[in-house]
């Protein structure tokens, strides 16, 4: 089977994963390659998340490189297991841009969410005429039948509140997002009132950043941390206007971590957050 020209985000995070335990142990790819009777290109494109790799690879791998982590090892191989055409989110293969359907099969397997915006709301939190005026400033402007499809797939991203027990979402807003205008005041305050009613939900907790507060959170960028079966597979997504990227480095996972406690540290408790929502809502 010759390699994937697109892997997606998760097995290409698969393969970063096995990648740091080899290295982690101090072993090169060509013993990584001799221990499956493979070759050094195919430990390369395994890493890559170019081609798959069975659990029982991942297991035997795991012992060469001594890691004695089961949790983590099972989480892995959990992920080997998954194969297209498991989640909603495949319908929407080739038609939209592989980095709509990582983020829905992100926010999925995701046991715990937090986010950070400074502009605008979550995309999993937008009415349909919130997210069309949002699209509505896209550049270079969308087709209409683009916008459709994005927005329908927007909205289908709240199936994980839909669960028996969705994963708790943690969402941290800055004041301005509540005041900005897109769309109007009627998509706006439509908006708000919807946000209301999310928050009501045991899984949610909105907390808001108000103007008064004095501390700056360098939050510029729509940032989305997801929590991992495990702590390793801990992942961070940050929107920017030239699309979304993944990150899930040690390092950089403690930096959005700390700056997620500073934004909720900054920011009103959740009574008082629906209540300056409530106020911003009445002045529309």
């Amino acid at each position: 089977m010759p390699p994937r020209e697109n892997p997606t985000a998760r097995q290409a995070r698969l393969g970063a994963e096995l990648r740091k335990l080899r290295e982690a142990a101090g072993k090169t790819a060509r013993e990584a390659a001799g221990l499956i009777s493979s070759d050094q290109a195919k430990i390369s494109h395994m890493e890559a998340g170019r081609i798959g790799i069975s659990e029982e690879r991942i297991r035997r791998l795991a012992v060469f490189y001594s890691c004695d982590d089961s949790a983590l090892v099972d989480a892995l191989c959990a992920i080997a297991r998954e194969h297209r055409g498991q989640g909603w989110w495949d319908e929407y293969r080739g038609v939209l841009a592989p980095g709509f359907l990582d983020m829905a099969e992100l926010e999925h397997h995701a046991t715990r969410m937090r986010s950070v915006q400074a502009v605008n709301l979550p995309g999993i939190f937008q009415t349909e005429d919130y997210a069309r005026a949002i699209y509505a400033g896209h550049i270079p402007a969308l087709p209409s039948e683009e916008t459709d499809v994005r927005v329908e797939f927007r909205l289908k991203r709240r199936r994980i509140f839909e669960r028996d027990v969705p994963p708790p979402f943690e969402v941290i807003l800055h004041e301005a997002a509540l005041r900005m205008r897109f769309g109007g005041r009627k998509v706006t305050k439509d908006q708000l009132e919807f946000l209301l009613e999310v928050s009501e939900s045991p899984s949610v907790t909105l907390r808001v950043i108000p103007f008064a507060s004095e501390n700056f959170i360098e939050a510029n960028q729509p940032v989305l941390y997801a929590e991992g079966v495990v702590p390793q597979l801990d992942t961070v997504q940050v929107d920017t206007v030239v699309g979304g990227f993944f990150l899930g480095g040690g390092v950089e996972l403690k930096k959005y971590r700390q700056l997620l406690d500073t934004a909720e540290g900054s920011s009103l408790d959740a009574a008082d957050s629906r209540q300056l929502i409530h106020t911003i809502t009445r002045e529309l």
